[in-house]
């Protein structure tokens, strides 16, 4: 099946990379502090517009993936096909549930542009709900749940195998930004519960994950 000519696979691999890093760039603190020195009447829509541009240009790649997925490499079978379900459903599910931790508003951009907001990081606070607890990222662990759990064609894998990679930077940039607003706070969070991958030996008591939002945003009003 792999010597099936595949015209999708390097086209689809270079735009994959070309997406991830303009998306890191327009993501970083510096490009935003460009802007805010140079087209300041632009920052308050930066992230609605960094929004809609990351959805504009992700969507040639969906449907590059979605006309020619490539050979097949893998299929859940039997038990572990409704495995591989039911650990989808719980992702779709977990993202509903871990939305609710988060100001939509502010993902969106939609408060900024409404604030006119002026300055580099967003105005959201440091939020530690309940899957926060066990995991820093729950969105980035869920989506790789998601991906991984689906049959697998070549080219499809390797657009997953990409995006994979890239939720495993873009977390670790991520996560500068977060340090350098929130300080001994995150750090400490940091220490305690794990980036993308939950693990037993590692979480945050309710009482503690309350504490450390009320110093952050302590730190925050100073």
């Amino acid at each position: 099946m792999l010597d099936t000519p595949n015209d999708t696979l390097i086209p689809l691999t270079i735009g994959s990379v070309a997406y991830f890093i303009l998306h890191s760039l327009l993501a970083s603190l510096r490009v935003k502090a460009f802007v805010q020195r140079h087209f300041p009447a632009l920052l308050p829509a930066y992230r609605l517009l960094f929004n809609a541009l990351s959805i504009v240009l992700l969507l040639p790649l969906l449907w590059l993936v979605h006309r020619d997925p490539g050979p097949l490499l893998w299929a859940w079978q039997g038990p572990w096909q409704w495995l591989a379900m039911t650990l989808s459903a719980l992702a779709l599910g977990g993202f509903v549930w871990a939305s609710r931790a988060y100001d939509l508003s502010v993902f969106l951009g939609l408060r900024q542009w409404r604030e006119r907001h002026q300055k580099v990081e967003d105005p959201d606070a440091l939020h530690i709900a309940a899957l926060h607890r066990f995991v820093r990222h729950p969105w980035y662990f869920l989506a790789l749940l998601i991906l991984w759990s689906r049959d697998q064609y070549l080219n499809q894998a390797v657009f997953y195998a990409l995006a994979t990679a890239y939720l495993v930077i873009g977390s670790c940039l991520e996560e500068n930004k977060l340090v350098r607003q929130y300080g001994e706070v995150y750090r400490q969070y940091q220490r305690k519960v794990p980036g993308l991958i939950p693990l037993p030996w590692r979480w945050l008591r309710a009482d503690e994950a309350d504490e450390l939002v009320r110093r952050a945003a302590e730190a925050n009003e100073k």
